[in-house]
């Protein structure tokens, strides 16, 4: 094979794996990434969604724990999937050894989630920082959910 056909075989290759990546990346950002919106405050008085009622079931799952055992790595992610607008102010995120995460004032809409990564970093709407020295999660280990009242919400066994 010469040069000037080897060029264009690397080129035609370079174009199809940028091709093949990029269409792969946003699928997954399309159908896997997921969105917390801020909390907005309206004035007072005015209610501008339903609030959730703590005394019925309520549609929010840990929906999964990644890198698990690597401090700088593990993130667990909570996701509301209920109807109107979830306030996590006072919730807890547990582990089997009662290291425990408490969210600050948080809301969730549809469809929103949250990330608990386990480093220390600077909280934003999408992302939460618990900050400790040492890694959190462990394979086949039980990620709890608890609401401000104390009550189990949801439960997610480590893989």
């Amino acid at each position: 094979m010469d040069r000037r056909k080897l060029f264009y075989y690397l080129l035609v290759n370079v174009f199809v794996s940028a091709c093949v990546t990029g269409t792969i990346l946003f699928w997954y950002d399309r159908n896997y990434r997921t969105i917390v919106q801020p909390s907005i405050q309206a004035p007072a008085g005015v209610d501008t969604a339903p609030t959730i009622n703590p005394q019925t079931d309520i549609a929010v799952k840990i929906s999964s724990v990644v890198g698990a055992g690597t401090k700088d790595a593990e993130i667990a992610i909570v996701k509301f999937e209920g109807q109107g607008q979830l306030d996590l102010a006072g919730w807890q995120l547990k582990d089997e050894n009662s290291n425990t995460f408490k969210f600050p004032k948080l809301t969730l809409y549809p469809n929103g989630a949250v990330q608990v990564h386990t480093a220390a970093g600077t909280d934003t709407v999408i992302d939460l920082y618990w900050g400790i020295a040492d890694s959190v999660w462990s394979s086949g280990e039980n990620a709890s959910l608890f609401d401000a009242q104390g009550n189990l919400r949801a439960v997610y066994r480590v893989p």
